[in-house]
């Protein structure tokens, strides 16, 4: 008579050795999700790089080569290619250069010291309406700059500073976001001790402004300012509405007005796409100039001084 078959129920070291086993053909779960926030940022810098690519080897490429080659392949008419625009309307693109230097320079300094003034304020000091003045100032961040465009017009118009420097110049000066920022800012870097310290000792609220808070609100200044710089660089629709003169235009403008003659004529592609590429290495050039400025050392400005 046979015995019955015994089943033995396995191990726990059995079963143990088994689930690591597995394990180790798989990369742990909090590896795999890792992997999806870097995966993503890497699809949007290669969404945000791949048309700055694209420009500088288009801007490589003379005119026959531009429509007749592969796209992302380098060609061998840059030098041409900048001569030519050197030469176009006796280098009025170097004007245009400048003029967008102006604004963009002028008016983001400008822009920064009355957001560093208007934050600096809203931050410290309480007085009736602030927070009310605060949300206004939040509803004009969310504005959308084509609805003020139209107003800001017929206001220089009445003060007959329409086609003038001014009429771009003066409607960069207050950012809401700036000021939004520079309050943000003020808030965390600036310590109301380090404030009513200074009034102790009898300083003028212009003196504890300018020697103790500002240099703490220096990292803070120096986003505001690059913000509003490339802010201004790149607009398009004020100066459009604002200047009729192709002299006092910016780069973007006369860009636009390159790329409408480049319709009639084809050769012209090559001479907007050459522009548009020299007129990203100024932006490129001031954020590898004034990052060192950043630091998170919020209270240095305060040790220095």
């Amino acid at each position: 008579m046979s015995s019955p078959a015994v089943h033995k129920a396995p191990s726990a070291a059995g079963t143990a050795a088994g689930t690591a086993g597995a394990d180790r053909g798989r990369p742990p779960l909090r590896r795999r999700v890792a992997l999806v926030p870097t995966i993503t940022l890497l699809l949007g810098a290669l969404y945000c790089l791949l048309p700055v690519a694209w420009v500088v080897i288009a801007s490589t490429k003379s005119g026959s080569e531009l429509f007749s080659t592969f796209t992302f392949l380098p060609g061998s008419g840059l030098t041409d290619n900048i001569a030519d625009l050197n030469a176009y309307r006796d280098g009025v693109y170097w004007k245009w250069m400048g003029n967008s230097a102006l604004y963009a320079g002028l008016g983001a300094l400008l822009s920064t010291c009355v957001s560093a003034f208007s934050g600096y304020a809203l931050a410290t000091y309480r007085f009736r309406g602030r927070e009310t003045m605060f949300n206004v100032l939040l509803a004009g961040v969310l504005m959308p700059p084509v609805i003020l465009a139209v107003p800001q017009y017929l206001l220089m118009a009445q003060a007959d500073l329409t086609d003038s420097y001014w009429s771009v110049l003066l409607p960069q000066i207050l950012s809401p976001y700036g000021v939004y920022l520079s309050r943000i800012y003020a808030a965390a870097a600036v310590p109301a001790d380090v404030v009513e310290a200074g009034r102790m000792d009898g300083a003028s609220e212009w003196r504890i402004f300018t020697r103790i808070a500002l240099p703490m609100m220096v990292p803070g200044m120096v986003t505001v300012f690059l913000f509003q710089f490339v802010a201004v660089w790149n607009n398009f629709l004020l100066p459009y509405i604002m200047l009729s003169d192709d002299e006092k235009f910016p780069i973007t403008l006369g860009l636009f007005t390159l790329l409408e003659q480049g319709a009639n004529a084809p050769a012209l592609y090559t001479l907007v796409i050459t522009g548009a590429f020299l007129a990203v290495l100024p932006l490129v050039a001031l954020f590898l100039v004034v990052q060192r400025f950043w630091s998170l050392d919020l209270l240095s400005g305060a040790v220095k001084s």
